[in-house]
């Protein structure tokens, strides 16, 4: 439909429809800023799952861990000749080790030149499409059999080598210069490489006359029981041994808890525990401050680029003001860690190693450590401390402290996800979610009305424009006739 501005009326009709429309626009507009707010609080509640998440994440790879407290600091003393480290041992430890005999791996060395000067080169001969196969120690130290490798007629000697050394026990290596073999065994210990096919041993690689050195297993004295290990790496009670040297005299080794490293796992802890309590009480306790609305588009055009940022802090503040999820996991997380674990012998609470809340209650039950006493925990009985977090009773009060957060923390993350959804979540799967649907039909009906208003308007005023030309061309025209 063509529109006619004012032209006979002299009326500015853009100017008056856009002014009609802006008060037709109120209930849109307040649509608009509602679904702003809900997409902020929606936003606020999956920043509070992201830092639950982190703490939970936190617990199990440091104080929920095991291996956090058996971290130790072994003392050697030769450390030219052995070293020896924890692996998994929940006790100190110490001993006497004297080396006899270092674990060596066997190998052979061919004495008679295979003939081949280019190893690149595709070979045929009467050994293609014939197998070898290699028997050698193990990784377990026991001889095992290789499958047959077959040599095929698009192989040169370095691919067949390539095969040999990716599916035997053996490492292969080829001298161009010499035209020789060397096979070495890939892991230690007692026994011999054996090679089995004819035509590929004989052919191919000229092995009929070689050098064989037999592989031998370490021979140790272990506080004085005389063993045997297949390799000069292996694990004795929890500790790994590496022999590095024939010893002249005995070696001393003991261990103690590697006090600093165990200190800053359950700090790191304390630190995201307190930071997750301070996101929770800012958020809750947030002000809202109900005069400022999220500003519309045509608001934002009417002010500076820092009045709209300092208008949206306010219009952004109390979205999780009282929320009743996160004041429930603060009163939640507090019990847990503050009810000592029963079942536990010696620790079982958090104040038995040096860690309690701060004095000032308006920090919402922030943890506080001295440091002293808890250095003299961990030095004392590191495993302890982790029974104290970790300790699996059937019933909540013989659960340890960490495990009990860390079931409050799922219980909170699971409500604020069905509330609130994930970043990767369909809306109509989530709470807010569902609401933001709702108001962007209610928008999109809203702005198909809106839209049908205008058209209205401007065909009203149309009709008004039309109907004074025409009495403006009637009166001229009996002007006219009168003049």
């Amino acid at each position: 439909m063509v529109r006619v501005s004012g032209l006979a009326s002299g009326m500015d009709i853009d100017e008056l429809v856009k002014s009609m429309m802006q008060a037709e626009r109120i209930p849109m507009d307040k649509l608009t800023q509602k679904k702003q707010y809900t997409e902020w609080q929606r936003d606020d509640y999956r920043s509070m799952n992201t830092a639950l998440l982190e703490l939970d994440r936190l617990i199990t790879d440091g104080v929920g861990m095991q291996k956090s407290f058996n971290k130790k600091t072994v003392t050697v003393s030769n450390p030219d000749t052995l070293s020896v480290r924890n692996i998994n041992s929940t006790t100190d430890f110490s001993g006497t080790i004297e080396v006899e005999k270092l674990a060596t791996a066997a190998n052979m060395i061919s004495t008679e030149k295979a003939g081949i000067k280019d190893p690149t080169v595709t070979l045929s001969g009467s050994f293609v499409n014939k197998s070898i196969t290699i028997t050698a120690i193990n990784k377990d130290g026991v001889l095992e059999a290789s499958k047959p490798i077959t040599f095929e007629a698009t192989d040169t000697l370095d691919s067949f080598i390539a095969k040999i050394n990716s599916q035997s026990n053996v490492t292969v290596f080829y001298d161009k210069v010499s035209e020789k073999f060397s096979f070495t065994a890939k892991n230690t210990g007692d026994g011999e490489i054996v090679l089995s096919g004819d035509e590929i041993v004989n052919d191919l690689l000229k092995m009929e006359g070689v050098t064989v050195n037999r592989g031998v297993d370490a021979i140790l004295k272990y506080n004085g029981l005389v063993i045997n290990r297949p390799s000069n790496t292996f694990t004795i009670n929890g500790a790994e041994i590496t022999l590095k040297k024939v010893t002249t005299d005995p070696v001393t080794f003991s261990s103690t808890a590697d006090v600093d490293a165990i200190l800053d796992t359950v700090t790191k802890f304390v630190e995201k525990y307190n930071e997750v309590i301070e996101k929770i009480k800012n958020k809750t306790n947030e002000t809202k401050y109900r005069s400022f609305a999220p500003l519309t588009a045509e608001q934002k055009k009417e002010l500076t680029e820092d009045e709209v940022k300092l208008w949206e802090e306010k219009a952004k503040s109390g979205t999780l003001k009282n929320d009743s999820t996160l004041k429930s996991l603060l009163t939640t997380m507090r019990s847990s860690l503050y009810t000592s674990v029963s079942g536990v012998a010696g620790v079982n609470a958090l104040a038995a190693i040096g860690i309690s809340t701060t004095s000032n209650y308006l920090d919402g039950g922030k943890l506080t450590i001295n440091e002293d006493k808890l250095r003299a925990a961990i030095a004392e009985d590191p495993n302890a401390i982790y029974q104290l977090f970790m300790a699996n009773g059937e019933k909540q009060g013989e659960q340890g402290l960490a495990r009990r957060l860390r079931s409050d923390l799922k219980t909170a993350m699971t409500t604020i996800t069905e509330k609130a959804g994930k970043a990767s979540s369909v809306n109509n799967t989530f709470t807010i979610g569902k609401l933001l649907n709702n108001l962007d039909s209610r928008i999109s009906t809203f702005e198909a009305k809106l839209t049908k208003l205008e058209s209205r308007y401007y065909s009203q005023f149309t009709a008004m424009e039309k109907a004074i030309q025409k009495a403006n061309s009637q009166s001229a025209s009996l002007m006219q006739y009168f003049s």
